[in-house]
């Protein structure tokens, strides 16, 4: 019986040597030795103070910014790293799109109805594929994705998806299905008989508290509700839900840890949601002043979306060359005008899918257009977007201790927003997706 106790003991000790060999092994391991690099800009850029950092690079350790410093320093650091040369290229943070709908294709292609009430899911999740990896491509590594415009809860299979990555693409976040007010919100103008699917769930009084639930147990980051829509009697945006109703939804929310948006163009129901403790208002076309302002004061994002009401006014046969602004567009830049003055928080979020993914820089350059500068519409695409993602601090900078998500780009876009224009570098969570240079 000792004898055998002894050679177990004798078996435990082998053991023991043998993982503290085995931890020897991975204290002395080089610290590069799993999927590491060092980028080597021209620039990089610095999305708090809207300046460029010059003579440093960047050292990325599975996934992580783990050093920004001199080359040489870097190479001492991590001599195994693997040289990434981006010569002339300005380095900066993935761009976030902070308003999106991977589930639609523009407008003028298949128009919404046709998309909500004609199209499987199945085909519009493989559309979804191809969205993902034109917007990736286009330097967007992170979307925040505003409703499936209902597809039910086929945002969060493709979420899923990507984080297996099954597909590549930015990360994100989904909102599911979204909620309305009985009979606002469409597909509309069928005949009553026919039970006709809808682009969002319905949901009104104490039955918000479950809708808000039952959403965040199929899947969402977030809820979204539509604070207003074209319900008036003339088919004017009018406000939805009530006050309390907001409140009910944010409250709810809330208590998941998950932040509510609202959709809102008019003053009342911006308002509203304002006064409920949304995390973000989108469109925001009729704010006045004193609603910004009133934003402003309860830290609420904006959200203006600016690029989506422009491609729709092309399709309706606005040519920008030639023909003065329509009310929509005169009425859009008058809003922006007064978040600013208000000093409103303004973050990019394009609406895209109304118009092609992959084109989302188009949002940053209208975004300066009417009224941002350069320096501006940078910080709205990454650092107030990184806040919408929940992920503040650790997106939205090139910092040590950031997740790697950067981009690299040919020129200054401090100086010109074509730059966003010339992606050569892509690389998502430490993975290079895209190495043009």
């Amino acid at each position: 019986m000792f004898s055998l106790f002894n050679k177990s003991f004798e078996g435990a000790q082998a053991a023991i040597s043998l993982c503290a060999i085995c931890v020897s092994l991975l204290i002395t391991m080089p610290v590069a030795a799993i999927d590491s690099y060092i980028l080597v800009p021209e620039n990089i850029l610095d999305t708090d103070q809207g300046t460029l950092i010059e003579g440093k690079s960047v050292a990325v350790v599975d996934g992580i910014i783990v050093g920004v410093d001199s080359e040489d320093a870097l190479l001492l650091r991590f001599k195994e790293a693997q040289r990434i040369d981006l010569a002339g290229a300005t380095l900066m943070p993935g761009l976030i799109d902070a308003h999106s709908h991977v589930l639609l294709h523009p407008y003028n292609e298949t128009g919404w109805n046709d998309q909500v009430l004609k199209q499987t899911w199945a085909e519009r999740a493989l559309r979804a594929g191809n969205h993902l990896e034109a917007t990736l491509m286009a330097g967007f590594t992170s979307l925040r994705d505003l409703g499936s415009e209902g597809a039910g809860y086929t945002d969060v299979g493709v979420r899923k998806a990507l984080e297996k990555d099954v597909i590549n693409g930015p990360r994100l976040i989904v909102a599911g299905r979204a909620i309305v007010a009985t009979g606002s919100y469409g597909p509309k103008g069928f005949n009553p008989s026919h039970d006709i699917h809808l682009g969002a769930e319905e949901a009104d009084g104490a039955d918000l508290v479950r809708v808000v639930r039952d959403q965040i147990g199929n899947g969402a980051d977030f809820i979204k509700f539509y604070g207003d829509y074209r319900w008036g009697r003339d088919g004017e945006a009018r406000p939805t839900f009530s006050l309390g109703e907001m409140k009910m939804m944010v409250e709810t929310a809330a208590s998941s840890g998950r932040p509510t948006v609202a959709h809102a163009s008019t003053d009342e129901a911006m308002r509203r949601a304002t006064m409920a403790g949304v995390q973000s208002i989108e469109h925001g076309d009729g704010g006045s002043l004193e609603t910004f302002k009133l934003m402003a004061e309860r830290g609420v994002i904006f959200c203006p979306t600016i690029a989506a009401g422009d491609a729709i006014s092309q399709y309706r046969g606005w040519n920008k060359s030639t023909d003065p602004e329509p009310a929509r567009i005169v009425a859009k830049r008058a809003s922006l005008k007064r978040a600013i003055e208000a000093g409103v928080t303004i973050c990019n979020g394009s609406d895209v899918g109304v118009f092609p993914h992959g084109d989302n820089a188009r949002e940053l350059e209208m975004l300066v257009d009417y009224g941002l500068t350069n320096a501006g519409a940078l910080k709205a695409a990454t650092i107030t977007g990184a806040a919408l993602m929940g992920k503040a601090d650790t997106l939205g900078q090139v910092n040590e201790g950031y997740l790697a998500d950067m981009i690299a780009v040919e020129g200054n876009p401090l100086e010109n927003l074509a730059a966003l224009r010339k992606v050569g570098f892509v690389m998502k969570a430490g993975k290079i997706y895209k190495n043009g240079h």
